[in-house]
């Protein structure tokens, strides 16, 4: 695993400079999904083909949390789905990189998404129409903790349980921020594992930084059958930029030249 840390290090380092490049965007977002992304992408669990990228026997990926798009772009670009040069040019005039991802701009995305909420709902529709044309793809979506604060999740949750969707597992980035402070201080949700559960979902808790780990619990949740599963990856805001760790100011603000150098240059040592 030691080359997808090396990965890992690198989408930190594209995240950083693109945002700065931009002048804007969601660096603490996009630092804490790192490692379930990499993960996700650059190992056996999610099937693909850059080459093919609406092959039908592909597994979906939605990202909910879309936001998050500058660590989603960097995976994608070093995953070959296009070419590493259009990093920079984050949220540029004509750029397909857009704030948030766009299916007209890349149309390798499985869904275009902006208003938080919606994703699963979305991996949803797509996991019932895989059943339906009993297809074996598996459809995964990635959303923020607090946007289990909108009411659409809890409709998408009990919407999948109901129809016994084993082939969605939703992964939660647990890094305790939003916006503008802690989750337990703007509405606390608390404890998440037992309302997933209430809903009918098979619930598994992971260190969201952990690449073994990931691995193991989403191959465990991709083989689970007869009912959805959530995973609820425990992650830090801001992750390896430390300045920005847990700091909900970071959420969406785009570093000065000094603070930028500061972060390049933490990024570029060898532990984070």
């Amino acid at each position: 695993m030691d080359q997808l840390q090396q990965l890992c290090r690198q989408v930190r380092k594209d995240v950083v400079e693109a945002i700065y490049l931009a002048g804007s965007g969601h660096p603490g977002s996009s630092l804490s999904a790192v490692e379930i992304l990499v993960t996700l992408y650059f190992t056996d669990l999610l099937r693909c083909i850059p080459q093919q990228p609406k092959y039908e026997g592909r597994d979906r990926f939605i990202l909910s949390k879309g936001h998050a798009a500058p660590a989603y772009y960097s995976v994608l670009a070093h995953k070959g789905f296009f070419p590493l040069e259009w990093l920079p040019t984050l949220r540029s005039l004509g750029s397909p990189l857009q704030g948030h991802p766009n299916m007209v701009k890349l149309p390798c995305l499985d869904c275009a998404v902006g208003s938080l909420g919606q994703g699963l709902s979305i991996a949803n529709g797509i996991a019932w129409a895989l059943k339906y044309r009993h297809e074996t793809p598996h459809v995964f979506c990635l959303i923020g903790d607090g946007e289990q604060q909108e009411g659409q999740i809890w409709e998408a949750a009990a919407f999948a349980s109901h129809h016994h969707l084993d082939n969605v597992c939703l992964i939660v980035d647990c890094n305790g921020m939003q916006l503008v402070d802690s989750l337990k201080t703007i509405k606390d949700l608390q404890p998440f594992n037992a309302k997933w559960k209430s809903f009918g979902w098979n619930v598994m808790t992971v260190d969201g930084h952990d690449i073994d780990k990931l691995h193991q619990v989403l191959s465990e949740a991709k083989a689970h059958k007869g009912c959805p599963t959530v995973v609820l990856a425990q992650t830090v805001k801001g992750k390896g930029v430390s300045y920005m760790e847990n700091q909900a100011d970071w959420h969406g603000t785009a570093p000065n030249e000094a603070q930028y150098a500061a972060a390049m240059k933490e990024l570029s040592q060898e532990v984070l």
